[in-house]
């Protein structure tokens, strides 16, 4: 009997399983309606400026283009994340809407301002961000209008655009649904969903930046600091031994205030905060051996120092290796 009951049991988790799995999931952004005025657009990057992660801004220079067929006009679009309108310069490429031969109203603008773009820096300096001007039309939700990508176009930027400290990865344009979570006091309308087209550039620090400018130092600080496991391990070496891990944990501290000036303030450790405290926990293993071993030969004085020599030398072998999969498990998990 139990066993029959088992089994019952596991037969219908398992339908229901079955029936989760097969049922569509439910999306929070409605479907737009197939009566909406559907509307091109594409994007042309010519400038990208003043990446600011202190200010979570960026400053952008861009055209922007429209081909529709219907009698709304979709140029009067809002830039979602648009900060300082007063220093905004928006031209339209034309006062009067363009017909053209297909019989698609043409006609565009060229935008230029300053954008909010929240920076997350847990990567630092490997971080990756993707960069986004956020475009819809206020006056007409989605059941009226809908913007979608123009893929006749697909050269979305500047070849000759360069940004000084950053890779530029590529350049998109992205089809959204903006719902927001109010009716605006407006209990006729009700909340109701826009549609958003969204220009996203990907950008990231080069590697070159991690490796040169941050790690080689660093390196330089952490062997020499090790390398007071390789002086022969005598009584009247002590002082010079354990001279070189304290001076690399200074230099450590400073270089690690270097950097971190140049971030903006954040409550938590970005990736190269953790490298450092890897850093700081190697050289903070050679002054406890340098101690331990210094202590060591003061009680002992028939010790084999060859032999405490080749431990020392297993021993810088081991943190050198140790650091170095550490920062592994760090880059690439």
């Amino acid at each position: 009997m139990k066993p029959t009951l088992v089994t019952q049991t596991a037969l219908f988790i398992f339908s229901l399983l079955l029936y989760c799995a097969a049922c569509p999931a439910q999306t929070a952004q409605p479907a737009p309606n197939q009566t909406a005025q559907k509307v091109y657009v594409g994007a042309y990057v010519m400038n990208l400026y003043e990446i600011n992660p202190d200010a979570h801004s960026f400053y952008a220079d861009f055209y922007l283009w429209f081909r529709w067929k219907g009698d709304i006009d979709p140029t009067g679009i809002e830039i979602v994340n648009r900060i300082e309108d007063w220093g905004a310069n928006d031209e339209p490429f034309s006062d009067s809407v363009t017909v053209l031969k297909d019989g698609y109203n043409y006609n565009g603008l060229r935008m230029e301002g300053r954008f909010f773009h929240p920076f997350e820096m847990e990567r630092f300096p490997l971080d990756r961000h993707v960069l986004d001007i956020q475009i819809e039309n206020a006056d007409y939700p989605l059941d009226s209008l809908v913007y979608l990508p123009d893929t006749a176009n697909l050269i979305r930027m500047k070849p000759t655009l360069r940004l000084p400290g950053w890779d530029i990865e590529g350049c998109s344009l992205t089809a959204k649904t903006h719902m927001y979570a109010t009716d605006f006091g407006n209990t006729d309308l009700g909340q109701e969903p826009y549609s958003n087209i969204v220009l996203e550039i990907p950008i990231a620090r080069p590697v070159t930046y991690f490796l040169l400018k941050l790690m080689l130092p660093l390196i330089i600080v952490l062997l020499s600091s090790i390398g007071a496991l390789v002086i022969f391990p005598s009584r009247s070496y002590v002082d010079a031994r354990i001279s070189l891990p304290i001076g690399g944990l200074l230099t450590a501290v400073f270089l690690q205030q270097s950097y971190s000036d140049a971030l903006p303030d954040v409550g938590y450790m970005v990736l190269m905060d953790k490298v450092y405290l890897l850093a700081y926990a190697v050289i903070g293993a050679v002054v406890m051996e340098i101690i331990l071993s210094a202590n060591y030969l003061k009680r002992n004085k028939d010790t084999n120092l060859h032999a405490l020599r080749r431990i020392e030398w297993y021993m810088a072998l081991f943190l050198i290796l140790g650091f170095l999969a550490g920062n592994l498990l760090l880059v690439f998990l």
